[in-house]
């Protein structure tokens, strides 16, 4: 009997650790495949970015290059690109930059003192 519990246990821990998991990052995509729109842009499975220009019923049409357009298989979409993490990103890195200059200059300001 302790043997079968410990079995179910490992079963248990199984599905809570690997198959739940799994099935979750499943019904993600699945929401991120029905939710593209057109004008959204994207990156696919091999790494192209581009813009979706029509959606059809499995497919759709990706515009990766100015007047280059091609069909792509709509679960080969891996995510969208939010234009909002673009838009973050330089001003993120601005506040990075400001935050590292005011922390050179206290300690240049240190070293001055210490030397003259």
């Amino acid at each position: 009997m302790p043997q079968f519990v410990f079995i179910l246990l490992l079963l248990a821990a199984l599905w809570l650790l690997l198959i739940r998991p799994a099935q979750r990052r499943n019904k993600a995509q699945q929401q991120l495949l029905s939710a593209v729109e057109v004008d959204d842009e994207i990156v696919t499975a091999g790494g192209l970015y581009g813009t979706i220009k029509s959606v059809e019923d499995d497919e759709v049409r990706l515009e990766i290059a100015p007047g280059v357009e091609v069909r792509l298989a709509r679960r080969a979409i891996a995510g969208v690109v939010s234009d909002k993490e673009e838009d973050e990103e330089p001003e993120e890195l601005e506040a990075a930059e400001e935050e590292l200059e005011g922390a050179e200059q206290p300690e240049e300001t240190k070293a001055d003192t210490l030397s003259g």
